[in-house]
């Protein structure tokens, strides 16, 4: 600590021996500093301030039928668009800016400085947006606020953005792109149809329940067909039993009745199982219901002609003739529904083996027409998203054309301060004092450390690095102490000189300040 104090006391002592020369340096840059204040010209601000009122009876009615955007972005966007270059040079040209400018680079210059000073502030919460200018002449301010004020408002009344029109150009590219993909999809589901006909999974019921539906009909048919045959071999019998009684002369009827009684049971029976499956109109219900009839109406003739037989038994064996015709005609009735019966059976088992023989390949035609379904599912998704979008843009391009971004209402119209807003003066003024101050201490310094001196015997060793024998102190005499007490308040003198002068400058700004308010 001890250390340091000393060093400080020389560095003193070092600027202290050049103190005339900083006070003239601290005069000369405050003047110069003060000149440099009263040069800055005085600058205007004109401001206006915009209501922006966002509420729209449209955009509850329109939400999730278009696409509506944050108000805050919009204004935000909106703002920055305003200050855009074109918009700038604009407002240059228009209010007489750029009348100074020279050159294509004194133009930009100033559009580039317009392009600073121009600002928009506000707040969402209140919807209260100011726009400010300044400028060194107040009316030149207050146009160029008019002329920005105006842009900013006209540019939130109605059209649509440009963001829309690129939004629904990119949305039909991509309509395009997915109607292709999607008839090409639709072409390889036809292709896979038209080649596996049949075979399809989805058509109706699956593959294994059609393949079941052809076994049960295989079933069914060849049950039927075992029932037609034994009615045909049944009526085979009665007429062998026919032939025999007229050979002997002796009507046998008897057995046939009840045999005939058995198989119309058998196929009433079948007839009410059909009836659960099928409608009444069916060809084997029909069928059934027929041979039914038939034999009802065998047996009818049979019992009339065992009555008769019994009323004429000399006329007995003449009914022989006429029950054997009536046989034959039912036993080629039962080989014709034989016949259609094992054709149908023939044709079910044909069905059925294929779809037997098929059943290998389902496997692989169902993950291939899940694959296309699909594809053809996710295109046909995409599609119609993007269809539903590029409404939802056109609907949001109208609506904005149709409302705008928001109602911009001017509430203050364009005004200038009275007073200039810069340089401020009062602040800069004593900051020229410091700077003063402050270069007349740096000048000290850099001229001690130029031309430096030793002050006491510890520095003239530390530097020399010999030993110091002794020291021959200097009697001063009472007329140079005198001097050096003259030149000491000489200097004080000169500072305060130079701080009466800031302090008397600073008075008479703020004087005028408040006459000319």
């Amino acid at each position: 600590m001890d250390e340091i104090l000393r060093q400080s006391i020389i560095t003193l002592r070092g600027m202290w021996h050049f103190r005339w020369l900083g006070l003239a340096t601290a005069w000369v840059v405050g003047a110069i500093g003060v000149a440099i204040v009263f040069q800055i010209p005085d600058k205007y601000e004109a401001s206006a301030r915009i209501y922006v009122n966002t509420a729209s009876i449209l955009k509850p009615l329109m939400t999730g039928m278009t696409v509506l955007q944050n108000d805050a972005d919009q204004i935000a966007a909106l703002s920055r668009l305003v200050i855009s270059r074109p918009n700038v040079e604009k407002l240059v040209q228009t209010v007489g800016l750029d009348a100074g400018s020279k050159s294509k680079a004194d133009y930009e210059g100033v559009v580039d400085r317009v392009s600073k000073l121009l600002t928009i502030s506000g707040s969402v919460k209140d919807n209260l947006y100011t726009l400010t200018f300044r400028d060194v002449q107040p009316e030149r301010a207050k146009r160029a606020v008019q002329s920005f004020s105006s842009m900013f408002i006209e540019s939130g009344q109605g059209g649509k953005s440009t963001d829309t029109d690129t939004a629904k150009k990119f949305v039909e590219e991509q309509i395009v792109i997915y109607e292709k993909k999607l008839q090409e999809a639709e072409s390889r589901l036809k292709e896979f149809k038209i080649r596996n006909l049949g075979m399809t999974p989805g058509e109706g019921a699956g593959f294994f329940a059609r393949m079941s539906d052809a076994n049960t009909q295989l079933n069914q048919a060849q049950l039927l067909l075992r029932e037609a045959e034994n009615s045909r071999d049944a009526f085979k019998r009665g007429l062998a039993s026919e032939e025999t009684s007229a050979s002997s002369g002796v009507a046998v009827s008897g057995g046939s009745t009840v045999e005939i009684d058995g198989r119309i049971d058998f196929l009433k029976r079948s007839l009410d199982a059909m009836l659960l499956k099928f409608t009444e109109s069916h060809p084997d219900v029909l069928g059934t219901q027929r041979a039914i009839k038939e034999l009802e109406e065998q047996k009818r003739q049979m019992v009339l002609s065992r009555k008769s037989e019994r009323a004429l038994p000399v006329q007995s064996f003449a009914s022989g003739p006429l029950a054997s015709e009536q046989l034959k005609v039912s036993l080629a009735q039962a080989e014709a529904t034989v016949a259609s019966l094992r054709a149908r059976v023939n044709e079910y088992s044909s069905r059925y083996n294929e779809f037997k023989s098929s059943a290998s390949r389902v496997p692989q035609l169902e993950a291939e027409f899940v694959q296309l379904n699909r594809d053809y599912d996710v295109n046909k998704k995409n599609y119609e998203n993007l269809i539903s979008a590029r409404e939802k843009a056109s609907m949001s391009g109208d609506m904005q054309s149709v409302a705008g971004v928001a109602d911009f209402r001017l509430i203050d119209p364009p005004r200038v301060s009275p007073q200039p807003v810069s340089p401020n003066r009062s602040l800069l003024f004593p900051l020229t004092l410091l700077i003063a101050l402050a270069s007349g201490l740096v000048i000290t310094f850099a001229a001690r450390e130029l031309r430096p001196a030793f002050y006491d015997v510890r520095s003239l060793g530390e530097v020399t690095g010999l030993p110091v024998l002794g020291t021959i102190s200097m009697v001063v005499s009472e007329p140079k102490k005198r001097a050096a007490r003259r030149s000491v308040f000489r200097f004080l003198g000169g500072v305060g000189a130079l701080l009466g002068a800031y302090a008397a400058g600073f008075l008479a700004l703020i004087f005028l300040a408040s006459r000319s308010v």
